[in-house]
């Protein structure tokens, strides 16, 4: 099947209509992120209205402003109408403060006064991806009544497969499923159906912390209160999913030692993606200079044993490895609940546990081949030095990222990278020690 880039730029619009309409929602969102910004707004004015809607909202932010740009106003005003309030809240909130308030200025007021509720919460809170259109219920109701509720109201909410219950004044009793409600004999009162026990967040709340929530309890939706515990929205699965896979996007990027590019890669431009490295780079750079001033701080110990720089390598690479793992370990444990501050010494001291482990088994593998090519005293040295710069860097891994959750900075950005640089300066002065302890240099 001939893809949607070929299609535009040969301009056959018969074939491009007739790929248009055999393709799938998603394969046509996919295919149009591939497009260049105009190529994507020819495509796009083919679709349907509704068809035209179920794309636009699969397509990341960056690509629905390159959309809206090639489009006439009047089918920008009804598109972004027509979107669910928090994806348009979420893709007014990426667009420049101009455009934001020209699109802005086209909603309903209705419209408009929702997606400015969302947007007044701050960044990246459970406010900005929840979505204020629900169906509620009331305890009295019986099964009977909510289902005519339900199907009068559902229409315009984001789903209806959770239902939460409240009193008069919004305040949260429980939540009920549309399964049991539908199962239920007619006269059954919902109070008798709904489960009190609730999972919630608050606006306010970090939007991770909330889309976490909904990832481990198995939530269809999560209630989202205000200052007052009132119910205001729910944030969807299909929303909580699309948080965790930018926050890991950006863990990884932070991991890999570069700064989150903030949008799809082909997407980004060529000083954007160098500009998103350089700084770690550089910060990586004055860490190495670490290493360099242990190197002269030993220049008369290597002097003395030349044979000591050949093994450098290996047990820089080693304890660089070895913190990078358990970094690695730490941080994702961390992110998705499994340890918290109050486990440091739990974590810390399992990690030390672990480096001796992997210390002593090196040492005892590497002890014999040393022994025999260069001397028993030098594969002492290299024995003693991988057991103590394992145990070190396993320490160190684990316990950097930890400090640095608790002082409010992302434990990513303590990556492997940067435990690695670390790991290597104070393992080489460990080897130094060590080497002038058993070889009296």
């Amino acid at each position: 099947m001939t893809d949607l880039e070929t299609l535009t730029r040969a301009g056959d619009l018969r074939e491009l209509n007739r790929w248009l309409d055999e393709a799938g929602t998603l394969e046509i969102a996919e295919e149009l992120a591939r497009l260049a910004p105009p190529a994507k707004a020819v495509a796009f004015r083919l679709l349907g209205r509704d068809r035209a809607l179920a794309v636009f909202e699969h397509l990341d932010p960056v690509h629905q402003q390159q959309v809206l740009e090639g489009l006439r106003d009047d089918r920008v005003r009804q598109l972004v109408e027509d979107m669910e309030p928090d994806d348009r809240a979420r893709l007014i909130g990426e667009l420049p403060a101009s455009v934001a308030t020209r699109v802005l200025s086209g909603l309903s007021p209705a419209q408009r006064a929702m997606t400015a509720a969302l947007l007044g919460y701050p960044e990246e809170s459970a406010g900005r991806i929840m979505s204020p259109e629900y169906v509620y219920l009331r305890e009295s109701m019986t099964a009977a009544d909510a289902l005519e509720r339900v199907r009068r109201a559902g229409a315009g909410a984001e789903t209806v497969y959770m239902l939460p219950v409240t009193d008069d004044e919004r305040r949260l009793q429980g939540v009920v499923s549309l399964r049991e409600v539908v199962l239920a004999p007619p006269e059954a009162r919902i109070g008798e159906l709904m489960t009190r026990e609730v999972h919630r967040v608050h606006a306010t709340d970090d939007q991770e912390v909330a889309a976490r929530l909904v990832q481990e309890a198995g939530l269809l939706a999560l209630p989202v209160l205000d200052s007052e515990d009132r119910l205001v929205g729910i944030i969807t699965v299909d929303d909580a999913m699309h948080v965790i896979e930018a926050e890991d996007t950006e863990d990884v990027a932070l991991h890999g030692a570069t700064q989150p590019l903030g949008r799809p890669y082909l997407a980004a431009s060529v000083i954007g993606v160098a500009r998103s490295r350089a700084a770690w780079l550089l910060v990586l750079i004055a860490a190495s200079a670490l290493t360099v001033n242990v190197l002269q701080l030993f220049e008369d110990t290597l002097e003395t044993m030349v044979t000591l720089a050949l093994f450098i390598p290996l047990i820089t690479g080693t304890g660089g490895n070895t913190g990078a793992q358990a970094s690695t370990v730490v941080i994702r444990a961390m992110a998705v609940g499994e340890v918290r501050f109050g486990d440091l010494p739990r974590v810390v001291g399992r990690e030390a546990r672990v480096g001796v482990t992997l210390g002593a088994f090196l040492a005892v593998i590497g002890f014999v081949p040393v022994a025999v090519v260069f001397g028993a005293d030098i594969a002492v040295v290299v024995s003693i030095t991988l057991l103590a710069t394992c145990t070190w860097a396993t320490f160190a891994g684990s316990l950097l990222p930890m400090l640095a959750r608790r002082a409010g900075v992302d434990p990513a950005v303590v990556s492997a990278p940067l435990i690695t640089t670390l790991v290597d300066a104070t393992g080489l002065v460990i080897y130094f020690v060590v080497a002038r302890a058993v070889l009296d240099v």
